[in-house]
């Protein structure tokens, strides 16, 4: 492959076409790039001479335009392709032939698996270019030999299918290539053993790891080093650009292109790896570790068991401090003399006992030197939480924040504060060492201001997570993409609000303007019917979620089933997934119920799929990322607008900034991105040009508030009604087609 900057340079051929397209913001095409890529996507082109069934499509070829200008460039792209726009060969084949190195990063890990396992090898094959490629997972889905022999050591099984599956395990290192245990199907990637097997940031020993010659996260890693298109997913990214321990480190600089599939998620996964998160399950884990790594290397130098329970029981009790189960509040919500912050200072003193014991016996294996610099590390984030300083900013080693007259730090610990800063001066000037050296790409920029932050908690039945997230993430991603030039293109079927990017562009710091919307090429009026019942209550009354199913019902008899009813709270799924059992077996209707919770997202879909009639009740993980094609989906119900409830902690904070700024939160913040994930919710309808079906939305602000005018007009072009007839008539026609 080759640079796309030097492969513009090395033709006679590079004056601009009059006729190419001006996309917004970027630059015009060169002309031998506008014909090869005619050549290419065109009736009879390389894609169609190699594809069975491909056919040509302008969209999908107004969008490879594009992506070669932004390569040409390195500049950055935003680009909404509606549904079946075919965004991925957009992409995939300007990235082959000029976009140099190029990172790929997607939203799932079954996209991902999907463009390196079919996509790729399908274009590549087509374009005949000797492209090498590499897919790159987080470290938990490769297997470690270190930990998987420890695993057979200790024999810590909860069951004996436990035990079984890691016989299994055992079979399967002795013959993978690469470790990921995706690849072994009989032992399900959810399944509790692999946490054994596996190594996190935290516990991986690195270099000192007896088997790291043979270790498979580096094995991926140097693949991906050499790779010309590395598969990604926007998880793994982000966790390297806070933590730099995916390897995404080496391969960023290195870089010409970066592109971003299913790119509306990015806001939510950036704020999630750019704040800070320290739980009780880190802690719990810590005290194991440190107990199983003291035992095996330094069993006489303390009482590894009592410090470990010591910690445990301290970790716990930050949890008996809330009674309630999957709540949030912030800080701010907290009374001064909340029992959470005596339980926090009793992990403090918890991790301190172990810290000074790991000192003077970290140098007795490097298991127990990993032990200390976790412990370190947790207790830093943990200051870092209760005093609000802020987290690390992109590529920034944390220093040292353990000093005796920190807030919160009493005067029965300051003796064994001041021990442990002396182990952690010692990483401060690796630290330091590290933070220059990462330099190199930012150099000249102007000094970076870390965002405002909001700290909160939230509560599980058997943990504690204590969060502390940026309001703005814009800053913070616009340092990561300063330094050297590349292109960076963001591509979705939701990125707008009617064409509109300002909202998304904002959100990251991007350029609104440099974007560019790709129509579905879908015959979506005569596809599809948008349906808004008549005489539904608002969704804040209390008998709403009823309301919905009562005008839901004659839909889901006419419809033959066949159905998603799409909820946007848990509580709704388990209302409707009783009334509709209750309704279905009154009623004495066939159609199979299925519902969130019941199985995995995957087995449900499956069944969904196999089932033809069934019904299945979700909520927010059905919202998207769902391909559900044929007569199987022919009806989308959604039961209100999706607004992020507004006593979200850290929705609350920044809808409180906006005001502060004088600007609107609804108009600038919540609309917006309601209107993106409704969006989603009703692109799982029409998948393919032979889908045909009815997207329901029950919510009767969608027609009665000023700006539901705003929301449908940002969705497909449906044929609308209010009518219930028009809907029988058109499930009707439906059938009778199919008939004839």
């Amino acid at each position: 492959m080759t640079d796309s900057a030097a492969a513009s340079s090395d033709s006679p051929d590079i004056s601009q076409s009059p006729d190419a397209p001006t996309f917004h913001g970027l630059k015009p095409l060169a002309a031998k790039r506008e014909r090869e890529l005619q050549e290419i996507f065109g009736d009879g082109g390389m894609l169609a001479r190699a594809i069975d069934g491909y056919r040509s499509r302008e969209p999908q070829t107004e969008m490879a335009r594009a992506v070669a200008a932004a390569m040409d460039t390195h500049d950055t792209l935003i680009a909404e392709a509606g549904t079946g726009t075919g965004k991925t060969y957009a992409y995939l084949v300007p990235a082959m032939l000029w976009g140099g190195k190029t990172i790929i990063s997607t939203g799932t890990k079954h996209l991902q698996d999907q463009i390196f396992a079919r996509d790729i090898p399908t274009v590549r094959k087509a374009l005949a270019v000797p492209v090498t490629v590499a897919m790159l997972k987080g470290r938990a889905n490769y297997l470690c030999h270190y930990y998987l022999e420890r695993a057979q050591q200790e024999g810590r099984f909860a069951s004996r299918h436990e035990a079984a599956q890691l016989r299994e395990i055992v079979t399967f290192a002795q013959v993978t290539h690469s470790g990921d245990k995706a690849e072994l199907a009989s032992v399900p990637e959810n399944a509790p053993i692999w946490a054994q097997v596996t190594s996190t940031r935290d516990n991986c020993l690195g270099q000192e790891c007896p088997r790291y010659k043979d270790c498979f996260v580096m094995q991926a890693r140097k693949e991906a080093q050499q790779a010309d298109l590395v598969v990604v997913n926007h998880h793994l990214f982000f966790a390297d650009v806070m933590l730099r321990d995916t390897g995404m480190a080496e391969l960023l600089p290195s870089a010409n292109t970066v592109i971003f599939d299913e790119a509306h998620q990015l806001p939510e996964t950036a704020t999630l790896f750019f704040g800070e998160t320290v739980s009780t399950g880190q802690m719990l884990e810590l005290a194991r570790d440190c107990v199983a790594e003291g035992l095996i290397h330094a069993r006489d130098a303390a009482d590894w068991v009592k410090l470990g329970a010591n910690l445990e029981r301290a970790a716990r009790d930050v949890r008996l401090t809330f009674g309630q189960d999957n709540t949030r509040m912030s800080v701010a919500q907290l009374a001064d003399d909340h029992e959470l912050f005596g339980a926090l200072d009793g992990v403090d003193a918890a991790l301190l006992d172990m810290i000074e014991t790991l000192q003077h016996q970290s140098e007795r294996a490097e298991a127990l030197g990993a032990c200390l610099r976790r412990a370190l590390e947790l207790h830093q984030q943990l200051e870092r939480w209760q005093t609000g300083a802020a987290p690390p900013t992109p590529g920034e080693q944390p220093l040292p924040l353990l000093d005796p007259d920190a807030p919160r730090v009493t005067d029965g610990k300051r003796e064994k504060a001041a021990k442990a800063r002396e182990a952690e001066a010692r990483l401060a000037a690796e630290a330091k060492a590290a933070q220059e050296a990462s330099k190199g790409e930012g150099d000249g920029e102007k000094a970076y201001t870390p965002p405002e932050t909001v700290r909160w908690i939230e509560v599980f039945s058997q943990a504690v997570q204590l969060h502390q997230t940026p309001l703005s993430i814009a800053p913070i991603f616009s340092k990561q993409r300063a330094g050297a030039p590349r292109a960076w293109i963001f591509t979705s079927a939701t990125l707008s609000v009617k064409g509109n990017f300002m909202h998304y562009a904002a959100q990251l710091g991007l350029d609104a303007g440099k974007s560019l919307t790709l129509a579905s090429p879908f015959d979506y009026p005569n596809q599809s019917l948008l349906y808004v019942p008549r005489g539904l209550p608002q969704p804040s009354s209390p008998g709403f979620t009823d309301a919905v199913l009562d005008a839901a019902l004659p839909v889901l008899e006419v419809s033959g089933g066949r159905a998603f009813v799409l909820c946007t709270t848990l509580r709704a799924v388990n209302r409707a997934a009783e009334r509709l059992r209750e309704e279905f077996e009154r009623r004495g209707w066939p159609y199979p119920l299925l519902v969130q919770g019941e199985a995995s997202r995957t087995e449900l879909l499956d069944r969904f799929r196999a089932l033809g009639n069934a019904v299945l009740i979700g909520s927010q993980s059905f919202w998207e990322g769902v391909d559900v094609r044929g007569e199987a989906l022919s009806l989308v119900i959604i039961d209100k607008l999706p607004f992020a409830p507004p006593d979200d902690p850290v929705l609350a904070a920044r809808l409180d900034a906006l005001t502060k700024k004088g600007l609107s939160p609804f108009a600038v913040h919540q609309l917006p991105q309601a209107v993106i994930t409704l969006k989603q919710g009703a692109g799982r309808l029409i998948r393919s040009e032979g889908d045909r079906g009815v997207l329901m939305i029950c919510d009767p602000r969608l027609v009665d508030k000023p700006y539901g005018r705003r929301i449908w007009q940002s969705l497909p072009p449906f044929k609308r009604t209010r009518e219930l007839p028009i809907v029988r008539g058109f499930f009707d026609e439906i059938a009778a087609d199919a008939g004839g």
